[in-house]
């Protein structure tokens, strides 16, 4: 069964006022549009367009009511899509945040739900039992983000730069930095740093770490810092501080591998992973929990202890998910967990003009470009047009897609065929 699907895009204050409009052929309201939701999260599920032929107004409710044919046996005894998709467009950074493991966040959740702290309190850190990984895909011809903490000599070279931009400046203050590396030294550098930039931090400009903190913005900004190598780094270093003035996460972000993905590219973002999205449109795809522990660039709620237990501190290289190709015109974006996985399906760019996508559980199918006709194993079939998505139900079993435009999938546990 094919159940053409829609909604209304968020408007957080990041969001693009233009992005989400083009990507599915709209005119710009002028207003932000941070993410478009396509899945069954209560907080926004997507609508059905014709609710009259299942009796249920949106993807939530049809999926409570009858699991069996909406999720299929294999999902039914739980009645939730475990994955939720979205078309997110960054104009401006994101919060630093991470999620926990599987294990954390059942820990978690039942420990704020027996010292009875209501689902909707400021400072409720566990939403829900579930975990959060998550994928983002540029769209756009780059995005722009921060992932994971950087190798410790990429981070004593970023040190270096701005130890020559402070011995140039006209009033030199090294202090600062003596005090910022004597926090990177010790046995669990990045750990003790991050902590103290959050705690101190957070004392307004009365504590050691806000002189850090505004020492660093002002060295970023230098001639030096900017003919760098980390010239990225240190002009993120300077948005961040425009956007949150005085923020702990200005001087994390330091910490971290700074990305920019090229169109196609993606990255997978694991529990404990430290990042944030800072400009771009892409496609994002994650399991559908809403746990979030925040680490600064943000005036929400930030648990300092929490995050810090969440946090995976193992320095690594931006961690990159390879794209497959697995078929002419079908390429697969699988991180290996049971939740999710995501498709770019083009079929003009196949042997003979369509492709072919195997199910073994529901998914749901956004299309970019221009328009394409997908057709399932039940025999039935549906036109979509540019930015239009539908929900497929897993009695379909393989989807046959043609056209000219672009169809992006996002399923679980399926197996890609030969394009036919």
């Amino acid at each position: 069964m094919f159940m053409v699907i829609g909604n209304t895009p968020r408007d957080y204050a990041w969001g693009s006022t233009a992005a989400i409009a083009g990507f599915r052929g709209l005119e710009a309201t002028g207003s932000p549009e941070a993410e478009l939701w396509l899945g069954a999260h209560p907080g926004s599920p997507a609508h059905l367009l014709d609710p009259a032929s299942v009796g249920h107004a949106d993807l939530a409710a049809w999926i409570e009511a009858d699991p069996e044919q909406s999720l299929g046996t294999r999902l039914a005894e739980a009645a939730r899509l475990p994955f939720l998709m979205k078309v997110l467009a960054a104009a401006a950074p994101l919060s630093l945040q991470a999620h926990p493991t599987p294990a954390q966040a059942r820990a978690g959740y039942a420990r704020e739900e027996a010292d009875g702290v209501p689902l909707t309190a400021y400072d409720r850190n566990y939403k829900d039992e579930f975990h959060k990984p998550e994928l983002i895909v540029a769209v756009s011809d780059t995005f722009d983000a921060l992932s994971g903490f950087r190798p410790l000599d990429e981070v004593r070279g970023v040190l270096e730069v701005l130890r020559a931009a402070d011995a140039e400046a006209p009033e030199p203050d090294p202090g600062a930095l003596d005090l910022l590396e004597s926090h990177l030294s010790g046995e669990h550098a990045l750990r003790d740093t991050v902590e103290w930039l959050l705690r101190d931090g957070r004392g307004g400009d009365t504590g050691e770490a806000s002189w850090v903190i505004d020492r660093v913005t002002a060295l970023a900004a230098s001639e030096t810092a900017l003919a760098s190598r980390y010239v990225l780094s240190f002009e993120t270093v300077g948005a961040l501080a425009d956007a949150y003035p005085g923020d702990a996460g200005v001087v994390i972000s330091l910490l971290l591998n700074r990305v920019r993905l090229v169109r196609g590219e993606a990255l997978y973002l694991a529990a404990g992973n430290i990042h944030a999205y800072l400009d771009g449109l892409g496609i994002e795809l994650m399991a559908a929990s809403d746990n979030v522990l925040r680490g600064g660039l943000t005036p929400k709620h930030i648990d300092v202890a929490e995050l810090l237990d969440v946090l995976d501190f193992t320095p690594i290289a931006p961690p990159y998910l390879a794209p497959v190709e697995v078929s002419p015109g079908v390429t697969s974006y699988r991180p290996g967990v049971p939740d999710f996985e995501l498709y770019r399906v083009e079929p003009a760019a196949g042997a003979v003009g369509r492709s072919r996508v195997s199910l073994e559980g529901p998914a749901i199918v956004v299309v970019e470009g221009a328009d394409v006709v997908i057709s399932g194993g039940t025999g039935a079939s549906v036109a979509l047009g540019r930015g239009e998505s539908v929900y497929v139900t897993p009695d379909e079993a393989a989807l046959e897609i043609s056209g000219p435009g672009i169809a992006w999938i996002a399923t679980t546990g399926t197996t890609v065929q030969p394009s036919v």
